[in-house]
């Protein structure tokens, strides 16, 4: 599964040891399109259900928009593709609300959003192992670029999504990071916090790829902070794993711990950080 790891510090000498650096344990803990929301009582209620992975509800606070307004059908699409990359089921609701929303599309910026998020479904049903639809996600993610201005809002969120392509599926990390990088710079000029959070924790993976500890360290921290101070629950036990695959020792055993804890708490999602954090789950 793709994403953060146990990390062995290095060993300073003058013959270098060669260290193995495990690939991150994290799988594709992806952001759905659109994510703090603003003040509006909606957008408070839709957030506040999703960081607690209560996408069903969330996506039907929406329902009653989403059938003739575009933004809230894409919204909704969002949410319930979000679901399946959490919980790894609900395929045929994620569809159905993308199919609403690519029909209710009506000009590019509508229409590149929609693009994006079928490139992210059908990279999820790829990487978790449903269904090989790489091209789709390829094709998907290429109509999106070509549709979205340099300077479109959904621009930083879809440069993410290419780099998630670029590592997980063509094995391409140079080419994962400068999308990473592009995400970065795009979420930080938005004040996108909660894209952050994803693009420092996919860059420190990359550094904890390359056996740059401090560097991941560093990255795996900013995202479990962003994560905590945005009340992102759902993502919280993932960034915490995550930490823990950079950190000593000591502090890895009690990070995944409290990774663990989270994980029960939330019924056992993010599905795919069971493997990961079993021996913690066993112990406490």
């Amino acid at each position: 599964m793709p994403e953060s790891a146990d990390p062995v510090d290095p060993v300073s000498s003058a013959d270098p040891v060669p260290v193995t650096v495990p690939r991150p344990a994290s799988a594709p803990d992806i952001p759905a399109l659109g994510t703090v929301e603003g003040d509006d009582p909606l957008d408070r209620a839709v957030w506040r259900l999703r960081s607690r992975g209560c996408w069903d509800d969330a996506a039907a606070l929406l329902e009653p928009h989403a059938v003739r307004h575009a933004p809230s059908a894409l919204r909704r699409a969002a949410l319930l593709t979000e679901r399946c990359v959490f919980t790894a089921t609900g395929w045929a609701a994620a569809e159905d609300a993308l199919r609403t929303a690519e029909a209710l599309a009506a000009d590019d910026d509508e229409r590149g959003g929609a693009a994006c998020e079928r490139g992210h479904l059908a990279y999820a049903a790829t990487v978790l192992g449903v269904r090989d639809r790489a091209d789709e996600a390829r094709s998907a993610l290429g109509r999106a670029a070509a549709l979205l201005a340099p300077a479109a809002a959904g621009r930083p969120l879809l440069d993410f999504r290419r780099g998630l392509m670029a590592e997980h599926v063509a094995d391409s990390p140079d080419a994962a990071r400068a999308a990473y990088r592009r995400a970065h710079a795009g979420a930080t000029a938005r004040g996108d916090s909660l894209l952050l959070s994803f693009t420092w924790r996919h860059l420190a993976g990359l550094a904890l790829r390359d056996g740059e500890l401090a560097e991941a360290r560093h990255g795996f921290a900013e995202s479990l902070r962003i994560r905590e101070e945005l009340g992102f629950l759902i993502g919280t036990a993932p960034a915490l794993a995550a930490l823990a695959d950079a950190a000593p020792e000591g502090d890895a055993d009690r990070l995944r711990a409290e990774a663990a804890r989270l994980f029960r708490l939330m019924g056992g999602v993010p599905t795919w950080l069971a493997d990961h954090l079993s021996t913690a789950v066993t112990a406490t």
